[in-house]
């Protein structure tokens, strides 16, 4: 694969560029560049299948770089000190990112995703287009990328009820009515959802509160859903919910 490091500080760059040249034979690096203009630049000229971009530059992010490139048709791997919610925005999007200093593994292991998973140039485009949504959100994200096994399904927060266990496997039930399935299990998504107005009521189930209608009172109790469909409250989670719901 081609790739472009784009990344302001000169030995973060050069750091990279050694770890990516002793561990990851199959890339290629066409070129390192210092700023969001050369790396636009440079993805015109070398027309890169993979671009390692940093989200933290003087005269433009990454997110910035993404929004001025019509038509994305490579992979990205952002490379960032910790910023939680962009991270969080680019988990939401399903795109790749290491955390600075970069460690060798994660490197390796965030290369194999994007040659395990090469996608369609309409697939690429959606992708980015939700992240750079997602970053406008200030406080709030708006969509998320689900897994499904053959690419990704995007789905707006808004329309989530909930999500349900199923072993290695979650099921969102929608709005509309549909059922997705997704290859990551309901602990990711609750720890990835940590900050939107989601609340896992029970080991099996993660509930969008603003789709819930009414509680029932029990041992646990039932939440009674948008679609009306009833939802078991754990006992141990009811005091907590209960005081969710106060706020």
């Amino acid at each position: 694969m081609k790739a472009i490091l784009v990344d302001d500080e000169n030995g973060s760059r050069e750091s990279l560029a050694k770890l990516i040249e002793k561990n990851c034979l199959q890339v290629q690096i066409v070129a390192k560049v210092n700023s969001m203009q050369a790396g636009l630049t440079a993805i015109q000229q070398h027309e890169p299948e993979l671009v390692f971009l940093d989200i933290e530059m003087p005269n433009g992010s990454g997110f910035d770089m993404l929004e001025k490139i019509k038509d994305i048709d490579f992979d990205v791997i952002f490379t960032t000190a910790y910023d939680q919610y962009a991270i969080r925005a680019i988990k939401f999007s399903a795109v790749d990112y290491l955390l600075k200093p970069v460690a060798a593994e994660e490197l390796m292991s965030a290369v194999k995703r994007v040659e395990d998973k090469r996608e369609t140039k309409k697939a690429h485009a959606d992708k980015y287009q939700v992240l750079l949504s997602n970053m406008k959100g200030e406080s709030k994200l708006k969509k998320v990328a689900i897994p499904d096994g053959d690419g990704l399904i995007f789905v707006s927060l808004s329309d989530i009820i909930r999500c349900d266990s199923d072993g290695n496997y979650t099921y969102f039930i929608l709005s509309n009515g549909k059922k997705v399935v997704s290859s990551r299990t309901l602990g990711e998504y609750e720890e990835m959802f940590e900050g939107e107005n989601f609340f896992r009521i029970h080991r099996s189930h993660l509930i969008n509160l603003d789709h819930v209608k009414k509680y029932l009172k029990g041992e646990g109790g039932y939440v009674v859903m948008s679609d009306n469909s009833q939802v078991e409250v754990s006992r141990r989670k009811k005091n907590e919910f209960l005081e969710k719901l106060a706020v």
